[in-house]
């Protein structure tokens, strides 16, 4: 625990963005809580499942105080993240309509001496500590992924096509499953939620100048300008969160927190609300949505019977996916071509030379009458190890170079018998 009693300076702000018609995001701040919730689904799904997402989570500002008592403070927000979970699996069996939606969560719940911290999907937590920049959670997308396993950088990683595509949201299922951690905070920490919609758009370096601006609700404003000045190609949301001493906390101030009150933005600030200000048990759906009678529809209910036949169907369909896969794959392995030793001969092979379990990907398809051996030392080693042609002419021309190259037999010869040399006949010289 720090040696001076901290507290928590908040603000959010948010931006539909430029090629948006509606904001999918919501946002939450308050002495005790950041939250952020960057919904998708298209049409109002996105709408309705970031916003259901946050009414739940942020009833936990209701509980837990700077002495949480029974329990602690991430047991508080683990109960409130499932719930959320829950009532979206609650909305989609009631309307099949709003099938597929779901959000990202990024929540951090302050307990007077640290946070207790629960990340899912794509939306970020930045800490800025002095000068350094640092990203707190790690985005549950495949291109992350790819990043984990070295196969692509950082940066490619940004431009990829396929950079949005999540692997883990809450999408109201049983196979629901957040991160979470605990966090000791410094005086002078700044803390940043943001939706993707800022982290797409603007490079780490210039968030970091933007986070550090003389206060945070600069800050905040000149993150969304970033964002929008960057394309604007989704909603951008951003809540901020300042460690100060608490004994600062009272003093006059004319940041947008000084009046204490929470902040909500974006599509849960367009939603009705439950009543704030009571205490609300997690496990009793009735003292959550209590305020408004319609509510009582979706309390938490059974799982639904057909989700196992949802998970068989989408097995189904990813086998279908892996074989048509295989069968392309093997199709382009038989468009190519290579030549290689066959017992001891220049051989064409048909295929790839690579050995896989109970498949064969290469034929013979030409044998010749060269012979390896009859090749030069470089060229047997290239033979054997197998030389790769474009086609089937390539790998014609390649067996023509090597019959050129190919070392001769040599010609046997037939001894003859020696022949002795023929000596002029004499001449007789006349005497006059």
């Amino acid at each position: 625990m720090s040696e001076t009693p901290l507290a928590l300076r908040y603000t959010a702000l948010t931006d539909v963005g430029l090629r948006r018609s509606n904001n999918q995001d919501s946002g939450y701040a308050s002495p005790h809580l950041l939250l952020l919730a960057d919904g998708m689904g298209g049409a109002a799904a996105g709408d309705l499942a970031s916003s259901e997402a946050v009414t739940i989570i942020r009833s936990v500002d209701d509980t837990t105080t700077d002495d949480p008592g029974e329990g602690d403070a991430l047991e508080h927000l683990t109960d409130v993240v499932n719930a959320a979970n829950q009532r979206l699996g609650d909305l989609i069996e009631a309307d099949p309509a709003v099938e597929g939606m779901g959000t990202t969560v990024e929540a951090m719940l302050w307990d007077g001496e640290k946070f207790a911290v629960a990340h899912l999907g794509d939306s970020r937590a930045y800490r800025l500590r002095g000068q350094r920049l640092t990203q707190l959670s790690a985005d549950h997308t495949f291109v992350q992924s790819l990043v984990d396993e070295g196969r692509i950088t950082p940066e490619e990683a940004r431009h990829h096509p396929h950079r949005s595509l999540l692997l883990r949201a809450m999408l109201g299922r049983d196979d629901f499953e957040a991160d979470y951690s605990w966090l000791q905070p410094q005086l002078g920490d700044r803390y940043l939620l943001c939706s993707d919609g800022l982290s797409d758009m603007v490079e780490d370096d210039a968030i970091a100048r933007a986070l550090g601006a003389e206060s945070i609700d600069v800050a905040a404003t000149e993150l969304v300008r970033l964002a929008l000045e960057g394309g604007g190609a989704d909603n951008v949301t951003v809540v901020i969160g300042e460690m100060v001493e608490a004994s600062s906390i009272d003093e006059e101030s004319d940041l947008a927190c000084a009046d204490g009150r929470p902040q909500l933005v974006g599509a849960a600030a367009e939603s009705p609300q439950p009543r704030r200000g009571a205490a609300v048990d997690v496990h009793d759906s009735t003292a959550r949505f209590a305020v408004d009678p319609e509510e009582l529809r979706y309390a938490p209910r059974e799982p639904s019977r057909w989700r196992w036949a949802r998970w068989i169907a989408a097995v189904v369909v990813l086998l279908a996916v892996i074989g048509a896969a295989a069968w392309y794959a093997y199709q382009w392995t038989q468009d190519q071509y290579f030549v290689s030793d066959s017992d001891g001969t220049v051989a064409i092979y048909r295929g790839v030379d690579a050995d896989l379990p109970f498949v064969t990907l290469k034929h013979l398809e030409t044998e010749t009458d060269i012979q390896v051996d009859d090749l030069s030392s470089f060229q047997q080693s290239q033979v054997r190890d197998g030389i790769e042609a474009t086609d089937l002419a390539d790998a014609e021309q390649i067996v023509g170079d090597l019959r050129d190259d190919a070392m001769p037999a040599p010609t046997p010869t037939t001894p003859t018998t020696p022949v002795a040399p023929t000596m002029p006949a004499p001449t007789e010289t006349v005497v006059p």
